[in-house]
């Protein structure tokens, strides 16, 4: 599978061969390091100062070189992929394999990191239903008011917690219908390919 970088990313990267292999190595630690820790303007400013250039052109840089592995790493491409990826861009041997490189020594890690930054949602345990009916009250004799209440149990990191829903016959079987159709959905070829491309 080769990655599809749009013509923003291909614009940062054209920055890469302008600088040598040391800067280049080093714009990856500063992208992993990005990942790890978060952005610093700082470095942007350093790396800037010693190149000669503008901070945003470094910016740029280090950000394309981050898509470039993050979405890399995602998709686990093989090494063949990454460089006919890579090989699009129109650079040259040396600094396709040093991209190579960087790509091959920290796909494991950016996994691991991204890995850590997916949202921890809760799942589902289980689930109670009760249906409801009032017949009459004292104001009004014949009334027919159907309630459904729904005990969800969820997971989340080892604890149990618990959410009381309640509401009528019409809006449940709305919701049933919109989630029958959001399964029916992801049934589909456009859905799959999404869903292969995020794991």
């Amino acid at each position: 599978m080769l990655l599809d970088l749009s013509e923003e990313h291909k614009e940062h990267l054209a920055f890469l061969p302008q600088v040598d292999s040391a800067v280049v190595s080093e714009f990856g630690r500063i992208a992993v390091e990005f990942l790890r820790r978060g952005s610093n303007p700082k470095i942007y400013e350093g790396a800037a100062r010693k190149l000669g250039v503008s901070s945003d052109t470094v910016q740029h840089g280090v950000e394309g070189l981050i898509y470039l592995l993050t979405e890399s790493s995602k998709l686990m491409i093989s090494e063949l992929d990454f460089q006919d990826s890579v090989f699009v861009l129109g650079f040259s041997e040396d600094l396709n394999k040093l991209l190579l490189q960087l790509y091959l020594d920290n796909r494991k890690e950016i996994r691991t990191i991204l890995s850590e930054l997916a949202p921890d949602l809760p799942s589902y345990h289980s689930l109670e239903w009760r249906l409801d009916v009032q017949l009459a009250s004292r104001s009004l004799r014949q009334q027919i008011k159907p309630t459904v209440t729904i005990k969800l149990h969820l997971n989340q990191n080892g604890d149990h917690s618990t959410q009381v829903l309640q509401t009528d016959p019409a809006t449940l079987l709305h919701l049933v219908q919109q989630l029958e159709q959001a399964l029916e959905e992801v049934k589909t070829n456009h859905c799959r390919r999404v869903v292969r491309n995020i794991k």
